[in-house]
């Protein structure tokens, strides 16, 4: 698979690729980073360092501070 990609992000903080000739899904937004597949993967692995939804990782938060 070749072309050039889009790094997306969805509203969990949890990333994909998606090829730049598709639209974008819904819930889904681009964050900028665009390159060959394997750049974007690259991207990903560098930027996505807790991999929990954001709401688990508001609602660990909140039950931490809580106690």
């Amino acid at each position: 698979m070749t072309g050039r990609h889009q790094v997306v992000v969805n509203d969990e903080d949890q990333y994909s690729l998606l090829p730049l000739d598709r639209p974008l899904p819904d819930g889904w937004r681009a964050t900028g980073f665009t390159g060959d597949r394997q750049e974007c993967l690259d991207h990903i692995d560098e930027i996505w360092t807790d991999m929990r939804p954001r709401s688990v990782r508001l609602r660990q938060e909140a039950e931490g501070s809580a106690r």
